[in-house]
């Protein structure tokens, strides 16, 4: 029987579903909004009875809609225009998270709530909702505008530091306090796995694609994209992290290949399937009667939600050197709450630290703040428009001072990208000496010689990243050594002043690169005595080999390049 309550539910949502959001088109109005009222209409709490009665099977299919939302998210998204949106995506995130949280607090102290219910009630209010942003920009036809690729930056952003607010809930909760770094280290671990997924996918996941499109079979090409998307959010929610992350990831490595368009187009009924029971299933979860038990929290809580969204998201987007209107529909088109609010007030009454009350209020004030998204981003082109010339100016850095900040963020973000993969590949070895320890014991019973043999593969391994960051920061060092060092405050011995600081920031820096890679890998360093020997033998190596050290790297570079340069299919 409980195949066909299952066939009955998905047969009544998508009848009921079908029927309201031909009248919200026939009005003129947004679908997902006909998605939520379709959803309360055949909820639990709507009599005169419910009309689901499988509604654990439906939430499971709610969240393959988060997962082909994020995925088809991640394939409008391209790494390009990451990179474009990097410093405004976290001014503005940093800025919305700290300011919401804040308000959040106030209003629980307002209401007399105890000190862990406002504390929770500012995290709620400080993620907002992607899934939401994403299927109203894509209605309105506005997800290819410049505001539209800047909130899909800072969501990203949110989604990112959202990890690292729910360890910290987590341990507050449980002991009253919360280790700021151990915080660190969960976010910290995220984006080094999030930037050598994104470096290895890049090389490996456009070129399988393109050999799996020479068979000119859709189903099998289907299959195929299937399979990397779920197979890769599996790996990101073993590793603990939220798997529409995951989804957005596999999404904007698939971007980069050259059969992106066609990927577009085999998913987008799936999408657009699984995507509508997601929403329905947000308008399950609301009860009326909550609305009218709490109607004056959910209402002054929605009005912090748009005006503190707005003030933090505009105000940031603006100090990271936006232009007043862009600022204004960024602002506008964040001002609401979704799924990760759900996930952090479910922490508490998981936690029992946080009242009953609390998350039908999150629940309701999401669903309103997700009726007005649609009508305040119609409404932020207008408004910003009228008010923006006489409030705001931008103020941009210009001419050599633009390009200069441009080839020193480049540098460094080329050295930290090294960074990462070396320090991925020490992880990755202090793995394979964990999960192998009984195999690699047979072969040498001696523990110090074990490690010493793990840390120098994973050494020889890392040369050639290691080299190009060596290289590069040579370059930056030269590049700064030229401007800081003046000729008035050095006179005659300009040149060689400028010769002794090019040298000393790579040696620097490549040393405080040593220092961190020793402490995450702690636990397979070998003794002082062994470790010396090691570093002695890697460095004769680079002497020897430093020609073809730089031409490896010389290579996976261009293949990398070549992979971000295809010309995309156009079907």
């Amino acid at each position: 029987m409980h195949g066909i309550d299952f066939i009955q539910d998905l047969a009544v949502i998508m009848l009921i579903a079908g029927i309201v959001t031909v009248l919200f088109h026939r009005l003129k109005q947004p679908v997902v909004l006909g998605y939520i009222v379709a959803g309360v209409i055949i909820g639990p709490h709507t009599p005169p009875f419910a009309l689901v009665r499988d509604e654990p099977t439906i939430n499971v299919l709610a969240e393959l809609g988060v997962v082909f939302l994020l995925f088809s998210l991640g394939l409008e998204f391209s790494l390009r225009k990451l990179a474009r949106v990097g410093v405004t995506a976290v001014v503005a995130a940093l800025a919305e998270i700290i300011l919401m949280i804040w308000i959040g607090y106030m209003i629980g102290g307002l209401f007399g709530w105890k000190p862990m219910d406002a504390l929770f009630l500012g995290a709620i209010l400080a993620i907002s909702s992607t899934t939401i942003i994403v299927k109203a920009l894509d209605e309105l036809r506005m997800k290819r505008e410049r505001f539209a690729q800047l909130i899909y930056g800072i969501l990203i952003v949110e989604d990112i530091l959202a990890i690292g607010m729910i360890a910290l809930l987590s341990g507050i909760a449980l002991t009253g306090s919360a280790s700021a770094g151990h915080v660190l280290a969960t976010v910290g671990k995220l984006a080094l796995f999030i930037v050598v997924a994104l470096m290895v996918g890049l090389l490996i996941v456009p070129r399988l694609l393109g050999y799996v499109a020479r068979f000119n079979s859709n189903e099998m090409f289907l299959i195929t994209v299937l399979g990397l998307c779920f197979g890769f959010c599996l790996v990101v929610v073993r590793l603990d992290y939220s798997i529409a992350l995951g989804a957005f990831v596999i999404g904007a490595i698939m971007a980069e290949s050259r059969q992106l368009r066609t990927i577009e187009r085999l998913i987008e009924p799936i999408r657009d399937m699984f995507s509508a029971i997601f929403f329905v299933a947000i308008g399950l979860l609301l009860d009326p009667k909550a609305l009218v038990a709490y109607a004056g929290p959910i209402a002054v809580i929605t009005a912090a939600v748009v005006v503190g969204k707005v003030l933090s998201c505009g105000l940031g987007a603006f100090v990271a050197g936006q232009d007043g209107r862009t600022a204004m529909r960024v602002g506008m088109g964040l001002a609401q709450i979704g799924e990760f609010s759900f996930i952090i007030a479910s922490l508490g009454v998981t936690l029992k630290v946080t009242s009953g009350f609390l998350y039908p209020i999150a629940v309701a004030v999401s669903a309103v703040t997700t009726f007005l998204t649609p009508y305040l981003i119609r409404l932020s082109d207008p408004l910003s428009a009228g008010i923006a010339a006489a409030l705001l100016r931008s103020i941009q850095p210009q001419g050599d001072r633009a390009e200069l900040a441009r080839i020193v963020r480049r540098s460094v973000l080329q050295v930290l990208v090294n960074f990462a993969l070396v320090a991925a590949i020490f992880l990755a070895g202090g793995y394979v000496a964990a999960k192998f320890t009984p195999t690699l014991g047979a072969l040498m019973t001696d523990e110090r010689i074990r490690n010493a043999a793990v840390w120098g593969a994973a050494l020889i391994v890392s040369l050639p990243f290691l080299v190009a960051a060596y290289r590069k920061l040579g370059a930056l060092s030269l590049l700064l050594a030229e401007l800081g060092v003046k000729p008035e405050l050095a006179g005659q011995y300009t040149d060689r002043a400028r010769r002794v600081v090019a040298e000393i920031i790579p040696i620097a820096a490549l040393v405080v690169i040593m220092l961190l890679i020793a402490a995450l890998s702690a636990s397979i360093l070998p003794p002082a005595e062994l470790l010396v020997l090691v570093l002695s033998l890697a460095a004769g190596l680079v002497a020897l080999l430093w020609r073809w050290f730089v031409k490896l790297h010389a290579r996976l570079q261009i293949a990398l390049r070549e992979t971000l340069a295809d010309e995309r299919e156009h079907d």
